[in-house]
């Protein structure tokens, strides 16, 4: 069994790769600072060293290279936000085996992982766990349930994510059940005891979106003849659903950014802000990448959201089902 030096200072994402990890047969150590990573690595022997780019006090490549300094036969890979890919790049030429990008992707984690290993140790890459624990997977969710390996796959993403904060994107094609995906994350999360609000922002015209989203105020434009609760407010210590976000608006997408950087909202027509602890989870059948990168999506926002993405399979990837 493999040995895996895991550095990261976020704890929750920390905790959930190394779930993660630990399914899969490895034998994984945690260390949430620079400083606890050169103690650990001093006193036991690891196969692998997965370190964040970005630590507190301390560079992740500066502590590559001391790893790679005082134990060269040890492969590094590198943790890296989506806007410090290019410095990964420069890592991999100073030493690092690979790069991890982030939101987590729990395929290339496996793949990345696995190269590194049979590229600097050629030990043999450990296989993944027996069925059995895949059926544990599946009857964790409520609501995912199947034989197929596609339906297997997802169970067992919904369990490793469910337990933490994350934004999750799920990307698939209409009719997949991308909602019901939503409500099993909700309903195996810490927040299952409050309230899941599901919004259909391709129903929602642009002009109203910030009443719908944020609430409104009576009398603060024509028709608003009562108070309104908006749907964050509404999910507040529960989930949000976006479903189908890229139909959102420019205008309403740099609306959607900003409560969700301040987890705060302003009803339309107060001065009141509101404070809103929700998690939030979207949907989509487009291709948001691409929308990005024609402008029609902001990139920031895309990052925002997409923490950690789920593969909605289709009725052609459940056959088995």
């Amino acid at each position: 069994m493999s040995k895996i030096l895991l550095v990261e200072d976020d704890v929750s994402f920390c905790k959930m790769l190394e779930n993660f990890l630990t399914r899969k047969d490895y034998n994984v150590e945690t260390a949430f600072t620079a400083e606890e990573a050169k103690i650990k690595v001093k006193k036991d022997n690891f196969d692998l060293i997965i370190t964040d780019l970005r630590l507190p006090n301390y560079d992740g490549i500066e502590l590559m290279s001391e790893f790679k300094k005082e134990f060269p036969q040890i492969p590094v890979i590198l943790m890296t936000g989506y806007s410090d890919v290019n410095t990964a790049v420069k890592a991999i030429k100073n030493g690092a085996s690979d790069y991890i990008s982030k939101p987590f992707n729990p395929e290339e984690v496996l793949l990345v992982v696995s190269n590194a290993l049979q590229k600097e140790t050629a030990v043999e890459v450990v296989k993944e766990k027996p069925l059995p624990k895949q059926k544990k997977a599946v009857q964790a969710s409520e609501f995912i349930t199947g034989i197929s390996p596609a339906s297997k796959k997802l169970a067992e993403y919904i369990q490793l994510v469910s337990p933490t904060n994350m934004s999750v994107l799920i990307i698939g094609e209409s009719g997949t059940g991308k909602e019901v995906i939503a409500k099993s994350i909700h309903q195996n999360s810490i927040r299952k005891n409050n309230n899941f609000i599901a919004v259909d922002c391709g129903a929602i015209p642009k002009e109203l979106a910030a009443s719908e989203f944020f609430g409104h105020l009576k009398g603060s434009f024509t028709g608003a003849i009562n108070d309104k609760v908006g749907y964050f407010e509404a999910a507040n210590g529960g989930t949000i659903f976006l479903d189908e976000i890229g139909n959102l608006s420019y205008e309403n997408q740099i609306q959607l950014l900003r409560a969700l950087q301040e987890r705060k909202i302003k009803p339309v027509g107060s001065n009141r802000e509101i404070e809103v602890d929700i998690r939030i989870i979207t949907a989509t059948n487009e291709d948001l990448r691409e929308a990005v990168k024609k402008g029609d999506f902001r990139e920031d926002l895309y990052h925002r959201i997409n923490e950690f993405s789920i593969h909605s399979p289709s009725l052609r990837e459940r056959n088995e089902d």
